[in-house]
């Protein structure tokens, strides 16, 4: 164990099961550690550096921005703010945005325009937000409650109430949930990403949205992991034709700083009031001029490539030996493995590529503007990795 890892096993907190590996530095799709060693990083910090590591341009916006201001309150007005909301409102059809700092903030937002419209509309009975098994939200005590997961609820009860779950790709379950019970929002991913990489059915998808509609209940889709161009559209949502009240999104928005937000719909642009939410480090103009930076390069171009890259690795993987499934949209990628993925993942770490998990599969999330050839050298290894697993 080098210095720095018993530096970090002494003093940091021991809620993370790290790798024994030191990430020094890094370009693009690159990292290397203490040692001098390279890895392909297929994980980009779990879907957040959307243009890889010290992207030049990403680099010296946040820079210009840091010889500027860094901090001010939200008492005043700052540009990187303003545009970056200016953006994702013409880009979503969405007409406000408020800025947080990670996603489980922005889930929270989002949980707060849905109790607050429904108290408005209907009365404060109702109060109840629709999840889906499977899903995950956050970890703040209130997204745990959203998250449709048990393993994540057995050691902080009691959970905030109100909350309930029901199966996905069920339309017959969410319509009996809106029935019986007092519904302010469903909240619900387009892919459930720690859940496993699900990607929703899409008429399941195009009948919830036709539901909350119709009984006026806000339709909230979490984008944290799934938006800024990670399916191959800038928002999940946009893949299936529909549109929600509330997106609440996060990681890959920021490009390595924190940075979260939720985007309001016209049901709820002006739900609320001054003093009724509220962020110290919301819309940050250092984390703001970055997300501007990387927000205005995800174009029609890049949302392409994300697709031709997606289908090269669905490709490459679907039939391989050792591979019993491949799942999800655009780079974002989920992979059932006959051995144990903790040692799929420790194996490729070994070759030189960082993998994630999910559940029981092997996790890919790779910078969206990954070269096509370290793309492919990454996969290879993956599949090598792969077929000496089926040999066993």
């Amino acid at each position: 164990m080098s210095h720095l890892q018993q530096t970090d096993n002494t003093y940091v907190a021991h809620t993370y099961a790290r790798f024994p590996v030191s990430i020094l530095s890094g370009k693009g799709s690159e990292v290397f550690d203490e040692n001098g060693k390279r890895y392909i990083d297929m994980g980009s910090g779990i879907g957040v550096t959307a243009f890889g590591i010290a992207d030049d341009a990403w680099v010296a916006a946040v820079t210009e921005q840091l010889n500027k201001v860094q901090h001010m309150s939200n008492l005043y007005y700052t540009s990187p703010c303003a545009r970056l909301a200016e953006l994702l409102c013409t880009r979503t059809g969405m007409k406000k945005v408020f800025f947080s700092n990670s996603g489980a903030e922005a889930n929270e937002c989002a949980i707060k325009a849905a109790r607050k419209y429904a108290a408005e509309k209907k009365g404060p009975e109702y109060n109840v937000i629709v999840t889906l098994q499977n899903s995950f939200h956050g970890r703040t005590l209130t997204t745990l409650s959203a998250t449709g997961q048990d393993k994540f609820h057995e050691l902080f009860q009691p959970l905030t109430p109100g909350f309930i779950h029901v199966p996905a790709n069920d339309l017959d379950a969410m319509k009996e949930a809106l029935s019986n019970h007092k519904v302010a929002g469903i909240l619900m991913e387009c892919v459930q990403g720690e859940g496993g990489v699900i990607a929703l059915n899409a008429d399941y998808i195009q009948g919830v949205a036709a539901l909350a509609k119709e009984q006026d209940v806000l339709l909230m889709i979490d984008e944290v992991q799934t938006g800024n161009g990670r399916t191959g559209a800038l928002y999940a949502y946009m893949n299936f034709g529909i549109t929600p009240d509330v997106v609440s999104t996060a990681k890959g928005l920021g490009g390595g700083l924190p940075l979260g937000a939720t985007l309001l719909g016209e049901k709820v642009e002006t739900i609320f009031a001054p003093g009724d939410h509220g962020s110290t480090f919301g819309g940050n103009p250092v984390a703001c001029a970055g997300a501007v930076n990387l927000i205005e390069r995800m174009d029609e171009a890049l949302l392409h490539e994300v697709k031709e890259k997606s289908n090269y690795i669905f490709g490459a993987l679907k039939d391989a030996p050792g591979v019993k499934s491949v799942s999800g949209m655009g780079l974002m990628i989920g992979i059932e493995t006959v051995r144990p993925a903790a040692d799929v993942i420790r194996e490729c770490m070994e070759a030189g590529v960082l993998c994630l998990s999910a559940k029981t599969k092997v996790r890919l999330l790779p910078a969206l503007n990954i070269p096509m050839e370290t793309l492919k050298e990454a996969i290879e290894i993956l599949k090598r990795v792969c077929a000496k697993e089926a040999c066993i």
